[in-house]
């Protein structure tokens, strides 16, 4: 058991990995909410034990089962981020697999993943289908919740039943993911950002935001205008524009470094042409153009400074949508300077020396996120081969 104080209500609880389990007698979905991922964001957790205790005193019927699962235990407990890795950043298969086979000797991080890893093996062996996967999280500035994923198809029809901003492409830039982890086994997964690490409100936009969650994916039983009074909760939650988004750009940290981001920015903030953002190495950061800019960092650890993001047009989310579900994307690997690099054919390497007319824009469009692999070759791998669509095809939100 590891104890975990919030500093937002003055609490501490003592939890294990799963803070709470219910099945139904009835069958239905399978949804998994982790918290904790991050040691120093414990509003999730506080969430997930009310809730969870909620449903118990209300005696509200479950259909299938619910998981409540806490991230990096040993963490949670220091009130760090993480111990010696980012949990996050770890879930690689390379590293996964690397972790399974060793076993012994782990350090605390990679202890954290391996125990996760079998936890969610089990799950995913026992458990019915349709499985859904909610990773809660909080961030150093001050935000407006929002959701954050990985743009398949899949994903992003569940997603749009929420009436926040949705942030596509973060994949493309933060390597090891759990939730790309488990994307990648074509499951729905999604992030969600419920405010700032320290605010009551996180812990409220939570708690509200797992209740939808439960309606939507119809673990419990809610009315009509229960469902409609939830939804407009986590309307009111926010205060950007609730339409997709897509991350363009990443400012890295560079190991030992020093890095200040300047104070008084807010998640989805646009500053001006030539606006001072950072300080990195006593050299300033500006701004070069008009910019929208997304989770700066607040705290000591991270090496994700910042973000810029950008709004996007109805019109090519149709667009990308209608050329996905066309294939398009097998017409590439006629042209010159791209072949596919997997027999799956969910990947492709890209010889930019030759293929210069394609923009890493076409290959988001028709779904797929790009790795440099060296200064002159991408690797583009598809988002949406893996997706398991049929199983979820009963339900009310597909």
């Amino acid at each position: 058991m590891s104890k975990v104080y919030s500093t937002a209500l003055d609490e501490t609880l003592e939890i294990g990995r799963i803070i709470d389990h219910l099945k139904g007698e009835k069958e239905g979905p399978t949804v998994v909410f982790f918290a904790g991922i991050h040691g120093n964001e414990p509003a999730g957790i506080f969430a997930l034990k009310h809730v969870m205790r909620e449903l118990k005193l209300q005696q509200r019927s479950i259909l299938g089962e619910v998981y409540a699962i806490a991230g990096n235990l040993r963490a949670l407990e220091k009130n760090v981020r993480f111990l010696d890795e980012d949990l996050n950043r770890i879930w690689s298969p390379e590293k996964v697999k690397h972790i399974q086979q060793k076993k012994e000797g782990l350090k605390g991080d990679e202890n954290e993943l391996f125990e996760l890893h079998e936890l969610l093996s089990e799950i995913l062996k026992k458990s019915a289908s349709p499985l859904y996967f909610i990773d809660l999280h909080t961030t150093s500035s001050e935000t407006s919740p929002f959701v954050v994923l990985n743009d398949s198809l899949l994903n992003r029809k569940f997603a749009s039943n929420y009436p926040l901003p949705i942030v596509l492409g973060i994949e493309e830039y933060l390597e090891g993911a759990l939730l790309s982890f488990i994307n990648e086994l074509g499951y729905v997964s999604l992030g969600y950002e419920s405010g700032q690490h320290d605010e009551v409100s996180a812990i409220k936009n939570c708690i509200d935001f797992i209740h939808f969650t439960l309606g939507l994916t119809e673990s419990v039983n809610l009315s009509k205008s229960e469902q409609t009074i939830l939804k407009s909760m986590v309307l009111k939650s926010g205060k950007v524009s609730n339409k997709f988004y897509e991350i363009y750009y990443q400012y890295n940290i560079e190991k030992g470094s020093d890095f200040k981001m300047l104070p008084g920015f807010v998640n989805f903030q646009k500053i001006p042409n030539g606006r001072d953002v950072a300080m990195d190495n006593y050299c300033i950061l500006k701004a070069k153009g008009n910019r929208q800019i997304f989770m700066p960092l607040y705290q000591n650890q991270g090496s994700e400074g910042f973000y810029y993001i950008r709004s996007i047009p109805t019109m090519l989310l149709w667009a990308s949508k209608g050329l996905r579900k066309l294939k398009a994307d097998h017409l590439l690997v006629k042209f010159p300077g791209i072949k596919w690099e997997s027999l799956k054919k969910d990947a492709m390497l890209v010889d930019q020396r030759v293929a210069r007319f394609l923009a890493k824009s076409i290959f988001h469009l028709l779904g797929y996120r790009a790795r440099q692999l060296d200064k002159t070759h991408l690797v583009v791998k598809s988002r949406e081969i893996a997706s398991k669509n049929e199983e979820y095809l009963n339900t009310d939100w597909f």
